[in-house]
């Protein structure tokens, strides 16, 4: 199984990083515009993500855990055969880090999602920098 690991500095306070990641359905508006072209909630828990290059996903929400400022969500795709994503803030120093993880199979397809990821980490860091 391939495990695509992003970490993110960033000078925003990590409780106004979280408020931005939980916000499940907004993800393209808060998370990573530019990156990401629209989010469309289809039923509970369940999105559907447009990506600037035009591919569509429904990303499955898994999890939220304030306590610990984790989201967790999964791809239910014919392409994968498992896609699953754990998105973490922590505090650093005066900001916060966000480490985001990938897991996916099969690992063919790794070479595509991490270039993916790292348009999208660079999305993520600009917006929320902001948040």
């Amino acid at each position: 199984m391939a495990s695509i690991r992003n970490e993110i500095a960033l000078g925003a306070s990590p409780e106004r990083v979280w408020d931005a990641l939980r916000d499940f359905g907004a993800v393209h508006q808060r998370v990573a515009p530019g990156f990401l072209t629209d989010s469309t909630m289809d039923g509970d828990g369940v999105r559907v993500v447009t990506f600037a290059n035009g591919a569509i996903v429904r990303e499955t929400l898994v999890s939220t855990d304030d306590e610990n400022r984790r989201l967790v969500y999964a791809i239910i795709d014919q392409r994968f055969e498992h896609y699953s994503t754990s998105v973490q803030v922590f505090t650093d120093g005066a900001g916060s880090r966000v480490i985001w993880i990938i897991d996916l199979l099969p690992d063919a397809l790794a070479g595509y999602v991490t270039q993916m990821a790292q348009q999208g980490a660079v999305a993520m860091k600009t917006a929320l920098e902001k948040a």
